[in-house]
């Protein structure tokens, strides 16, 4: 979604600039969009064409194979294998955000978070992280109270979401694991007020920048959407392609809801 993908862009320029600073600068020279936006692009792609979660991936990776891709991502994507390689980290929930705006039920988007993350993150926190992430977002959707969005998380998927970030925010570093990343994201949407608020949190939190505020975005913006200025933004960093897909996504989208 444009919130997952607006939380990439911002959060891009301090992954490994890390900021602890709130009123940090939203766009500088340094940013761009990511992998966590290509397989954003690649999760629509799913929904829209019919592919297979695994051959989407792959043809994303490959249309743009130097957006910062994790070591073992890029060798699974460069290869001919489907086989997964059972990894825990983030990527399987950075990319989930179209399924739970997609699909009319929460189970549906459970299931669907599962069988995306599988393709490479079979390891069991890689699809909590990914199943977590959608489940926030399809809640959110519905405009489900915050607290019993946290309640529901916590007690399907075992995550602790009682800490603050302020709490955390001296200590917290680089984390690219689900289960070091992922309630951080869940935490700085629980904790927000608004779009930018929330995106403001999760990059000032440090750490893996990009991908927590991306994961965070998609939650803002469907709590809250996205201020016209921002989602504005897009059509600076994003190749024309990546425009009319996410065009067509939202059309659909749209349709799909009458």
């Amino acid at each position: 979604m444009k919130g997952s993908i607006l939380g990439d862009i911002i959060g891009s320029s301090y992954e490994f600039r890390n900021t602890k600073d709130y009123n940090f600068k939203l766009f500088t020279r340094y940013s761009k969009f990511t992998d966590d936006t290509v397989l954003t692009l690649g999760t629509m792609d799913v929904l829209l064409e019919k592919f297979s979660f695994g051959v989407a991936y792959k043809r994303w990776f490959r249309k743009y194979p130097h957006a910062g891709f994790a070591p073992r991502f890029r060798e699974w994507g460069q290869s001919d294998t489907v086989l997964p390689y059972n990894s825990w980290g983030n990527g399987s929930a950075m990319r989930v955000s179209p399924l739970a705006l997609w699909y009319d039920t929460l189970d549906q988007t459970l299931a669907m978070a599962k069988q995306s993350a599988m393709c490479t993150h079979n390891h069991p926190e890689g699809v909590k992280g990914a199943q977590a992430t959608a489940a926030v977002i399809f809640l959110a959707r519905q405009k489900t109270p915050k607290e019993e969005i946290r309640n529901y998380i916590s007690s399907t998927f075992g995550y602790e979401l009682r800490f603050t970030l302020d709490a955390i925010r001296p200590s917290y570093t680089y984390d690219i694991s689900c289960q070091g990343s992922v309630p951080q994201a869940i935490v700085a949407f629980l904790e927000g007020n608004d779009f930018e608020d929330i995106i403001r949190k999760a990059v000032s939190l440090g750490g893996d920048s990009d991908t927590i505020a991306c994961i965070a975005g998609g939650m803002a913006e469907a709590y809250y959407g996205i201020p016209a200025q921002l989602e504005q933004k897009l059509v600076e960093y994003l190749p024309q392609e990546m425009l009319e897909k996410i065009d067509k996504f939202y059309s659909a989208i749209a349709k799909k809801r009458g």
